[in-house]
């Protein structure tokens, strides 16, 4: 669940940025070292989910995300060790990340959906693509009353899917809820999610944006790229979701 933690991201106004961090005196926050420290964790994450794939360990995979939940909790109250953090929770989430991938690989083996995880890696970079552009355009501006509704719904849903797995220990049930199933509730859920997921793009280049700005220290690159690396994880599961209840159907 650690996917929606990153709704911790603070509202970007100037003063958040100047009561928070202050303006560095020393080395700052540049798109080129934001983008290459993204690209790095990306591919670490990438990397480590092929390993995970071929691997085929679940119980693995179940420490491997446990281990990275925990980076993203603890990253959520040390912003300063965003480094270590995340260098820790990409190799790990990329690990859990191929296991996952794999059990829904071989759920729909010999179907019309046996590339779904390709199928989902594709949808994953044209939802980042359109939103990276509509954002750099300008079509999608990112205003306080967007930014709270977004934090919002994301920090709701982060709860709704903590709250049924704690649930679904005592109560298995809550698992056959009606948006976890293939029936036009449960796609409609999704797509929301997918279009929540892709909301939070904008919010994570905003954030990108306002920070090489407003010359935030140096370490907010390894925090933004972070906060970008949750937002691309998130959607990529809820891709694997929607194709799996859509095969389902």
């Amino acid at each position: 669940m650690s996917n929606w933690f990153r709704t911790s991201n603070p509202t970007m106004r100037e003063e958040f940025f100047e009561r928070q961090y202050g303006i560095s005196s020393g080395a700052t926050m540049t798109l080129n070292g934001t983008i290459g420290k993204s690209a790095l964790l990306l591919a670490i994450t990438v990397a480590f989910g092929v390993v995970g794939y071929i691997a085929g360990n679940f119980p693995l995979t179940i420490g491997a995300a446990i281990i990275a939940f925990v980076a993203a909790i603890t990253l959520f109250f040390k912003r300063e060790w965003a480094m270590p953090l995340s260098l820790i929770y990409a190799p790990f989430k990329g690990f859990a990340l191929g296991g996952i991938s794999l059990l829904y690989a071989s759920a729909f083996v010999d179907t019309k959906y046996e590339g779904i995880v390709p199928m989902a890696m594709a949808g994953t970079l044209v939802v980042f693509g359109t939103m990276l552009l509509l954002y750099v355009t300008r079509i999608i501006r990112v205003t306080e009353t967007m930014r709270t509704v977004v934090i919002g719904a994301t920090l709701a849903v982060c709860v709704f899917y903590l709250g049924t797995f704690l649930l679904s220990f005592a109560w298995p049930g809550v698992t056959q809820l009606p948006v976890f199933g293939s029936s036009p509730i449960g796609i409609g859920f999704s797509v929301l999610m997918i279009i929540l997921a892709a909301f939070n793009f904008a919010l994570d280049f905003d954030l990108i944006e306002k920070g090489v700005q407003h010359g935030l220290p140096k370490n907010m690159e390894w925090y933004a790229s972070f906060a970008l690396l949750i937002t691309i994880v998130w959607l990529y599961i809820e891709m694997l979701r929607l194709l799996s209840k859509l095969a389902r159907r």
